[in-house]
C-alpha cells in the first residue's frame, strides 16, 4: 500500500518538566488518532526541552556556579533511553496506532544527547538516532553522535529517516540517507527562520523524498518563573515561533507552514511519487558518478572504553549506551 496520512506535530515542551510534557503529549496523541495519522513526527527536544537563550554561565575560560545548577535541572529533565518515559511513549504509539518519531534529550551517563526516537505503530521503540554536530554554544549541553545511530527505518508507512535541526546542512549525511533509500525525511527541529523552508523544500527535491519537518512552538509560559529569558518575561512571548511543514518529493508544500500557535499539520501521500520523481533525479542512482565521487560512512559504535574479561570469555564488552548496538570486537593480542 502506497498511499499514508502523515503528520507533523507543531508543539513545546512545559520546559524542565517532563512529567508535564508527556500530557501534553498524550493530547496531541490523541489527536493523531481522530485525524488517522499513521506517521506522527514531534520537534527537536521536546521531551527535556530546548532551552534558548541560556547560556549556562559560560565565558571563554570559566563557567559559574549558576550555571551548573542550570545543567543540573537540564539533566535531570531528560530521559534513559530505553526507560520510563520511553514505555510511556511507545504506548502513546500504540493507543493512537500511529508510528511516531520523537526529539528528545537522551542521557548517557552525565552526557546529554539531542537524540530522535523512532517508535512503530505498535508502541515498540525501533531505533534511535543522535545529532552528530550541536551547532554554536549547543555544544556546551550535548555530546555529539556517531555513526552506528544513523539509521533508516522500515515501517508500516515507508522507510524512515531522521536529521535533527542543522543536520539537515551536512551533504554528505543526506547523502548517506539517500543512498540507503529513505523515502520520509522526518526533520525535527527548532529552526524558525525563513531559510528552514527553502532547506526543506531542497532536501524534498534533492532527494525526491517527503519531508516532515517538525518545529517546536515555545512561549516564556512554558518556562518556570526564574528562567533567565533574554527574549522577555511577559508569558506570551513568543522564544521559539514554529513554521512546521510537510513537503512533496517535487518540493511542493503539502501543508503548513503555521506560525505562532500550537498546530496538528496533516498531509495525504503516496509513497509512488518517490519513484516518479527519481524518474529524472536520483542522487544515489543514475545521477551519481561513482567514477568521480566517493563517500565512506563509518557506521561503527565508539566508545572511549571497552571492557573485557580474559582471553576465554569474548562477552564481556559493554557499549556505553546499553542499546541497539552491535557485538563488539573481540580481543586480540597484540
Amino acid at each position: 500500500m502506497s498511499k499514508h496520512r502523515v503528520a507533523v506535530v507543531q508543539a513545546g515542551s512545559t520546559l524542565f518538566d517532563t512529567p508535564r510534557t508527556l500530557e501534553r503529549m498524550r493530547a496531541h496523541c490523541e489527536t493523531l488518532a481522530r485525524e488517522g495519522a499513521e506517521l506522527a513526527v514531534f520537534p527537536e527536544a521536546y521531551l527535556g526541552g530546548y532551552p534558548k537563550g541560556l547560556d549556562f554561565g559560560t565565558r571563554v575560560g570559566s563557567r559559574s556556579s549558576a550555571g551548573r545548577d542550570d545543567f543540573l535541572r537540564y539533566a535531570r529533565a531528560a530521559i534513559d533511553v530505553p526507560g520510563p518515559e520511553t514505555e510511556r511513549i511507545g504506548a502513546f504509539a500504540a493507543q493512537a496506532r500511529c508510528n511516531l518519531v520523537v526529539g528528545v534529550i537522551e542521557r548517557g551517563g552525565a552526557t546529554l544527547y539531542c537524540t530522535a526516537l523512532f517508535f512503530n505503530d505498535r508502541g515498540a521503540l525501533v531505533a534511535k538516532h543522535r545529532k552528530l554536530m550541536p551547532t554554536a554554544s549547543e555544544r556546551l549541553i550535548w555530546g555529539s553522535g556517531d555513526g552506528s545511530t544513523l539509521p533508516v527505518v522500515q515501517s508500516s508507512v515507508g522507510k524512515l529517516g531522521a536529521a535533527i535541526c542543522w543536520e539537515n546542512y551536512m551533504p554528505m549525511l543526506r547523502q548517506s540517507m539517500y543512498a540507503r533509500g529513505v523515502e520520509i525525511w522526518c526533520a525535527p527541529t527548532v529552526d524558525e527562520r525563513d531559510m528552514w523552508q527553502a532547506s526543506m523544500r531542497h532536501i524534498a527535491y534533492e532527494g525526491r523524498c517527503f519531508v516532515l519537518s517538525a518545529c517546536q512552538f515555545l512561549t516564556r509560559e512554558d518556562c518556570p518563573p526564574d528562567y533567565d529569558c533574554i527574549q522577555g518575561n511577559e508569558p506570551g512571548t513568543q522564544l521559539i515561533k514554529g513554521g512546521s511543514v510537510i513537503v512533496s518529493p517535487l518540493g511542493e508544500v503539502l501543508a503548513g507552514p503555521v506560525y505562532g500557535e500550537e498546530a496538528v499539520l496533516t498531509a495525504d501521500i503516496d509513497l509512488d511519487d518517490t519513484i516518479r520523481g527519481k524518474y529524472d533525479l536520483d542522487v544515489a542512482g543514475h545521477y551519481a558518478r561513482p567514477d568521480v565521487f566517493s563517500l565512506h560512512v563509518d557506521m561503527r559504535p565508539k566508545s572511549s572504553v571497552i571492557c573485557t574479561t580474559d582471553a576465554s570469555n569474548t562477552t564481556g564488552g559493554v557499549q556505553s549506551d546499553g542499546f541497539a548496538g552491535p557485538d563488539l570486537p573481540e580481543p586480540r593480542d597484540e
